[in-house]
């Protein structure tokens, strides 16, 4: 065995080690029993499985799930980046001072203001009458928690709804809500996936110095909440290099949706209006921090085009679901052609 080779299964196992230190079996349980649906193997073997596929190809059990695992040969799972693999490319190429602009939705902010197209305010630095004055003026607003993840915190709030100002205020505060934003009008197509939530993009680049690579474009759309995080109910399914959907979304359970279920609307074949924009948009933000080239990008449609939510510098991972889509082949290829690992 080669010594890089020896390094690499040390890694994992110590990943393996670490993940079943904090192993929730309820949890581990319920995916194996989903995951078993889709095979005829019996649910231990796929707990096994689900073990054996941490150590060998760094996949954590959400991932297991997802993309359907248990269906797929030693090949084909080979070609999936994984959330452990993601993690290890944000760390080697992310200058780790630097991902604090990006970590920090206070930071995140002033520094992309121009790519926003929403007017913001930090809680901390205001007093109740500007904090009144701001969200009365527009009516609604959504209320952040600025490092947070996974939506935590986030909070759709109607100035109607406020009758003390001062105690509203000590509220954000003491929930760490300190970031209130306008909220973000869509555009109508975009809106009749789920009217609720900003359905946003999640388009992850490298940036190699010179071209921006697109590794993933992904639609998401809530399901009746305020937001459209997979953690948070929503759901989401691949862009193809035109900003087309070919397969059905999913959700965090597993469950499909080739038609909205709230709304109705047809998931399978929306286009996302302004694609050929977004695209250029995401060019101008990569080339922003390039000590940060590998970040996953929120973006959101609004009546006239692109406009930015966040950036993640440790973006999650999507990928077509096999059982879904038919495609058998994970990312992993697309990612090594553009970042040369």
């Amino acid at each position: 065995m080669s010594a890089s080779r020896g390094l690499g299964l040390g890694r994992r196992v110590r990943y393996l080690l670490t993940r079943a230190r904090a192993i929730n079996l309820g949890n581990v349980t319920r995916i194996a029993r989903e995951a078993a649906k889709l095979s005829r193997t019996p649910v231990p073997l796929v707990v096994f499985d689900m073990l054996w596929c941490s150590v060998r190809y760094e996949t954590g059990f959400q991932d297991y799930l997802d993309w359907d695992f248990v269906l797929l040969t030693r090949r084909e799972r080979r070609t999936y980046i994984t959330h452990p693999k993601s993690n290890h490319l944000a760390k080697k190429l992310n200058d780790p001072e630097l991902r604090k602009l990006f970590a920090d939705k206070a930071q995140f902010n002033p520094r992309f203001d121009r790519w926003l197209g929403r007017e913001w305010l930090d809680v901390r630095a205001t007093d109740a009458a500007e904090l009144r004055e701001f969200v009365t003026r527009r009516g609604v607003v959504m209320v952040k928690v600025p490092d947070s993840l996974s939506g935590y915190g986030i909070e759709r709030v109607e100035a109607a709804e406020v009758t003390d100002w001062e105690a509203f205020r000590t509220r954000l505060l003491e929930r760490r809500q300190f970031l209130v934003e306008e909220f973000i009008t869509q555009h109508d197509e975009m809106a009749s996936l789920n009217p609720s939530s900003v359905n946003s993009l999640r388009v992850i680049t490298y940036f190699d110095g010179d071209r921006t690579h697109v590794l993933a474009s992904v639609l998401k759309m809530g399901n009746g909440g305020p937001i459209d995080n997979f953690s948070g109910g929503g759901m989401y399914t691949m862009l193809d290099d035109e900003g087309v959907v070919h397969s059905p979304a999913f959700d965090e359970s597993g469950t499909t949706f080739a038609t909205h279920p709230l709304s109705g609307t047809p998931i399978v074949g929306f286009r996302v209006p302004y694609y050929d924009r977004v695209i250029a948009f995401v060019d101008e933000l990569s080339r922003e921090i390039p000590e940060v080239p590998y970040v996953g990008w929120d973006v959101a449609i609004a009546p006239d085009g692109p406009v930015v939510i966040e950036g993640n510098p440790n973006s999650g991972v999507y990928q077509s679901k096999p059982s879904v889509s038919g495609i058998r082949t994970g990312l992993l290829p697309r990612y090594r052609a553009a970042i040369g690992f």
